[in-house]
């Protein structure tokens, strides 16, 4: 279900004790945020005349005619007497994002926001990979967005990584691809919650690893390991290795390892 935004208003005054108490009188608008913010608004511009950010708690209490707000925080404490009350209502409140498509289980609308994609009706979340961007085409299985992320090269997939493993479309690709600077072994695509890095296989006799950067391998550096072109610019796969800032022009075709 949707969080709920508490709205007040009515004649009142406010009362705002910290390190000096300031007190207001007017017809004012109080709304209690689902984390408890408490902001206090008059008709003067956009800032509050008092606020209180996440407090330790808020009580309300009314009696028809009027109501009480009190927020408490630590020493800080926010107080609201309505001696007339006009409104109190509780309205239900979603996150705000940017449209990206509909819910195919439900038909509610699809957000991007704070780096997942949520339905608003229905709550159902998923987590995007770092650097992805959602695109207008559409899964054929389950029918929710497909994304484009880059990891090597770009891979369109499926929102949801259980239709779509992002893993496995990495590993069909690149499993092998390289080779390790240290024992010359192939560096495997391997995966964690969420990322996918490459590993020797000589693993546990090699412990070498690299993370899996999100960009486009363009170039190979001069160590035998590739070259990305990521949003902070080029890089070689070995944080370590300093890359002149070149790139071929043309990706290569990535799929020989280094001479031996």
């Amino acid at each position: 279900m949707p969080e709920r935004l508490r709205v007040l208003a009515g004649d009142c005054q406010v009362t705002d004790r910290g390190d000096r108490t300031r007190t207001h009188r007017g017809r004012v608008v109080v709304l209690i945020k689902p984390d408890d913010t408490t902001l206090v608004h008059d008709a003067d511009g956009y800032q509050p005349v008092a606020w209180l950010t996440r407090p330790e708690s808020v009580v309300v209490e009314g009696d028809g005619d009027g109501f009480t707000v009190t927020a408490r925080d630590g020493s800080r404490r926010l107080r609201v007497v309505a001696e007339e009350a006009t409104a109190s209502r509780a309205l239900p409140v979603t996150e705000a994002g940017v449209p990206v498509g509909t819910c195919p289980d439900d038909g509610g609308p699809l957000v991007r926001s704070r780096g997942d994609v949520a339905c608003l009706d229905c709550e159902a979340r998923w987590g995007l990979p770092a650097g992805a961007s959602v695109t207008d085409a559409t899964c054929d299985d389950c029918g929710l967005p497909k994304i484009r992320v880059e990891r090597g090269e770009p891979f369109h997939l499926c929102l949801d990584p259980a239709c779509d493993p992002m893993e496995a479309a990495v590993s069909d690709r690149f499993d092998g691809a390289w080779e390790c600077p240290d024992c010359e072994g192939d560096l495997r695509v391997r995966s964690a919650p969420g990322r996918v890095y490459l590993g020797c296989e000589r693993y546990p006799d090699c412990e070498t690893s690299f993370s899996f950067p999100a960009g486009v391998a363009v170039d190979e550096c001069d160590c035998g390991l590739p070259v990305f072109e990521t949003a902070a610019g080029l890089g070689c796969l070995d944080g370590t290795c300093e890359v002149d800032g070149r790139a071929t022009g043309e990706k290569p075709e990535l799929t020989g390892k280094r001479d031996g």
